[in-house]
């Protein structure tokens, strides 16, 4: 009964409604936009498993945040609470979703000098890699493409300023990817995040 009492007393505070329950809706708000940032690329990934779930959870959270505000219409902190919250869940969603490195990107690089040291670095590292030779505005260049998982991309980066530091590279974004080889680490992840990396089938 006392517990009843208390509990009832402190929801009715001030402490409560100005401090407890706007920090309660800035970091539910913090956890679903974030939820949201990763289903998004998920999404966008083709991922039809991972993506409904986080939704689920995403619009569950949504609902108990605006919840309370709708119950506290006349509470500024509460408002200040939500939109404060929705920024800086966008933030922590793209910190998260450079962490996960989740995906895979095409690099293809451009130069106009051999790139025969380039492309044996590549495969030694078990890049795959296909070079063709093609014809710029003022002279021949090669032009080298290679599919690679996006955790791996600092490291490609890396080789083409060793052994081609003027070539000109574009990184794009591939959202399917069939057959193929791709480097085996303890570390790395598959396009699905709960599987390891193996040579694509």
């Amino acid at each position: 009964m006392i517990n009843t009492i208390f509990t009832s007393e402190f929801l009715n505070s001030e402490i409560y409604s100005y401090i407890v329950l706007p920090l309660l809706i800035f970091c539910a708000r913090i956890i679903d936009v974030s939820i949201g940032t990763i289903r998004i690329i998920f999404v966008s990934k083709g991922n039809k498993a991972i993506a409904p779930i986080l939704g689920f959870f995403e619009v569950l959270i949504w609902l108990l945040a605006i919840s309370r505000i709708i119950v506290n219409l006349d509470n500024i902190l509460c408002y200040i609470g939500f939109a404060a919250g929705f920024a800086t869940g966008n933030y922590v969603g793209m910190i998260i979703e450079e962490k996960l490195a989740y995906g895979i990107n095409i690099i293809r690089i451009i130069t106009n000098q051999s790139a025969t040291k380039l492309i044996n670095a590549l495969n030694m590292r078990g890049f795959g890699s296909t070079i063709i030779d093609a014809m710029g505005a003022k002279e021949k260049v090669n032009v080298i493409y290679s599919i690679v998982k996006r955790q791996d991309v600092p490291e490609v980066i890396n080789l083409i300023e060793t052994h081609n530091p003027k070539a000109f590279f574009s990184i794009e974004d591939v959202r399917f990817v069939k057959h193929g080889l791709f480097p085996v680490k303890e570390t790395s992840v598959n396009i699905n995040p709960f599987k390891r990396w193996r040579k694509g089938k």
